[in-house]
C-alpha cells in the first residue's frame, strides 16, 4: 500500500521570551532556510507555510512573582494554539516551528482539545534532554521552557493553565518522555510520585534506542491514539546538533535519533510536531537546521532503501 499524500501546516513561533537565551526566536527561519518546505513535498506532503504567529517582544525583564516573561509566555501559547487548532481542524498535520519549549503549552492544548472532542487518545513523546517539569519553588532561573510539562500536567500559572480545554490538560500518564539526562534537583522529587514514563539516557544505552522506541510506539498503538511529538533540538548530542544554548553532553548519535524518527513514521501515529529551542546564534553555518530537517524527512517517510513497498530503490538495486 502506498501512503496518500499528507496535508501540513507549518506555523512559526518566532520567540525566545520563555527562555534564558536570545535567539530561538530566529528559528523559524533557520528551518525555512534549511529548506523545510521543499523537503516535505518531495516526500509527498501538500504543504502550506502559515508564516509566523505574532506576539510581544523579548522585554528581559527579571523574574516576578516566581516567573519571568509570564504575560508574554501566555500570548505567545494563545497564539500558538489558536493557530494549531485551525490546522487540525482543516485535517492538517501542524509543524510548529519554534522558538522556545514555552510555546509547546499553546500546541499541546489544541491538540487536547481537538483529540477530547474527537473523543481520540493522545499520547505525546517528548523528546527532550531535559524533563520541563519544574515549578517556581524548584526552577533556579523562573524560565518558562523549564515548565512546559508540569504546566500540561495542571501545575502552573492559572493564566497557562486556562490555556487548555480542562485542567490539567492531559493526565501524566499519556506523556512519555525520551532522552532525558539534566533533571533538577527538586524537580527530581516533583516527577518521582507522577506516572509520566521517562527513559533517560542511561536506560537506552542498556536497552538500545530500538528497545526504548518499540516500547513507546507499542503502547501509542494500542488505543491508535493520536501522537504528539515534541522535539527539543537538545534532545540530540551537542556533537552534532550545536545550535541550541542548553546543550547537555551524552545524549543520541545521528543513528540513534534517525532511528527514533523512522520508527515514528513506521507507527502512522503521529498527528502533529514541535520543533524547538533550535537558535542560529548557538550554530555552525545552520548546520543544526539541516540536521532537524533530515530528521523531519524521517519523520514523513525518507529511507535509505525502498523497505517492500512495492517500490524500486532509489539506489537501482
Amino acid at each position: 500500500m502506498t501512503e496518500q499524500p499528507r496535508r501540513v501546516s507549518l506555523i512559526g513561533a518566532p520567540t525566545d521570551v520563555g527562555a534564558g537565551q536570545r535567539g530561538a526566536a530566529m528559528g523559524p527561519e533557520a528551518l525555512r532556510v534549511a529548506g523545510i518546505t521543499a523537503a516535505l513535498m518531495r516526500l509527498g506532503c501538500t504543504v502550506t507555510d502559515r508564516g509566523n504567529v505574532l506576539g510581544p517582544v523579548n522585554p528581559q525583564q527579571s523574574r516576578q512573582n516566581g516567573y519571568r516573561h509570564l504575560a508574554e509566555v501566555v500570548a505567545w501559547c494563545t497564539a500558538v494554539r489558536d493557530a494549531v487548532a485551525t490546522a487540525l481542524g482543516a485535517g492538517n498535520l501542524p509543524i510548529l516551528m519554534g522558538g522556545d519549549h514555552s510555546t509547546a503549552i499553546g500546541s499541546i492544548a489544541a491538540v487536547a482539545r481537538h483529540c477530547a472532542e474527537s473523543s481520540r487518545p493522545l499520547f505525546i513523546l517528548w523528546l527532550d534532554a531535559h524533563a520541563d517539569f519544574n515549578v517556581p519553588e524548584s526552577s533556579p532561573t523562573g524560565h518558562l521552557h523549564g515548565m512546559p510539562v508540569a504546566v500540561m500536567t495542571g501545575h502552573g500559572p492559572q493564566e497557562l493553565l486556562a490555556l487548555g480545554h480542562a485542567v490539567p490538560m492531559v493526565a501524566p500518564q499519556q506523556i512519555v518522555q525520551v532522552g532525558i539526562r539534566s533533571v533538577d534537583e527538586i524537580e527530581k522529587r516533583l516527577l518521582a510520585p507522577t506516572d509520566i514514563l521517562i527513559y533517560d539516557m542511561r536506560q537506552i544505552d542498556e536497552l538500545s534506542m530500538r528497545t526504548v522506541m518499540g516500547r513507546v510506539l507499542g503502547a501509542a498503538a494500542e488505543d491508535r491514539a493520536h501522537l504528539h511529538v515534541s522535539l527539543d533540538v537538545d534532545f540530540l548530542d551537542p556533537g552534532i546538533a550545536p545550535g541550541v544554548p542548553s546543550t547537555v553532553p551524552g545524549g543520541p548519535t545521528y543513528r540513534e535519533a534517525q532511528l527514533c524518527m523512522e520508527m515514528i513514521h513506521d507507527s502512522g501515529l503521529m498527528g502533529s510536531l514541535d520543533i524547538v529551542e533550535l537558535n542560529p546564534a548557538f550554530d555552525d553555518k545552520n548546520r543544526t537546521a539541516l540536521l532537524m530537517v533530515e530528521l523531519v524527512e524521517s519523520l514523513f517517510g525518507e529511507e535509505i532503501l525502498a523497505r517492500a513497498h512495492g517500490k524500486p530503490s532509489k539506489y537501482g538495486l
